[in-house]
């Protein structure tokens, strides 16, 4: 498997939640992680903090805060990397944008215009302008690589219709841009966590009594894909969904308390 010690990532949303777990499993690989976000300071969901615990992991945190609602926020932020690192290894499209409230069941008519600017928008257009920004800088690297982190919700119903078409949009995106990369010699992938422990699914899990034992933790989602980015044969995977669940059998994996969640999503498409 590849040495990511030293590599050059950019981990978009992620002072929480799968972007954090993957942000601190790649700074165990000692990568240097630029986290970015809209959330500053010392709370406990900040890329502050994220930055912190990623050179405390062994990594060389930054943290840039970023609107990725906002196309010149996410040139700026490139600018300052391209300033900084002069080329990324590594990028991780992950930001995600929760409605409030959260669109959880009923029909399309009963949910806000608006939310389909926060899962498509935020869930599926940033990504592709972070990518167009971040092009030039992958081509500086010798071994750059891209994976975006979607969701089963491409696939099958979850949650509302817009987020199932931003996650199927993500998808198609990410195996068309494949397709464009492998000329020079880039492999893009997206990640399909299963049902994962972030903080936001922690809280309303406290308020419905909900069982999360044999959930995902977000660190073992970023060591899922930590260890894809890390393998040999990504450019044969390139333009394919990898199930994290695949990931933890192929690569052996357990999370921080030592477990390996056994729960799957029922529907499966693959």
């Amino acid at each position: 498997m590849s040495d990511l010690k030293g590599q050059i990532a950019v981990v978009t949303g992620s002072s929480r939640g799968i972007g954090k777990g993957i942000a601190l499993a790649l700074a165990e690989q000692g990568c240097t992680v630029y986290a970015t976000g809209r959330t500053i300071g010392d709370g406990d969901r900040t890329i502050d903090t994220t930055a912190r615990q990623v050179t405390a992991a062994g990594g060389v945190g930054h943290a840039i805060r970023c609107d990725h609602g906002d196309d010149d926020d996410i040139a700026r932020l490139f600018e300052q990397i391209g300033q900084e690192a002069g080329r990324i290894d590594i990028l991780v499209n992950n930001v995600y944008k929760i409605p409030s409230p959260p669109a959880w069941g009923g029909g399309y008519w009963d949910h806000p215009i608006s939310i389909w600017d926060d899962q498509v928008g935020i869930g599926l257009r940033a990504h592709y302008v972070a990518s167009w920004h971040a092009a030039g800088l992958m081509f500086e690297s010798d071994n750059a690589r891209m994976l975006n982190v979607s969701s089963p919700g491409g696939q099958s119903y979850h949650f509302s219709s817009s987020y199932g078409a931003g996650k199927a949009g993500l998808d198609r995106l990410t195996a068309d841009m494949a397709v464009e990369l492998q000329p020079k010699g880039i492999p893009a992938c997206v990640l399909y966590p299963g049902s994962v422990s972030t903080e936001f699914i922690q809280d309303a899990a406290e308020e419905q009594g909900m069982d999360l034992s044999q959930s995902q933790t977000p660190l073992l989602v970023g060591r899922a894909a930590t260890s894809l980015l890390m393998s040999d044969d990504m450019m044969a995977r390139t333009g394919t969904i990898q199930w994290v669940e695949d990931l933890i059998a192929e690569f052996d994996l357990f999370d921080e308390n030592g477990s390996r969640p056994t729960a799957k999503y029922a529907q499966r498409n693959s």
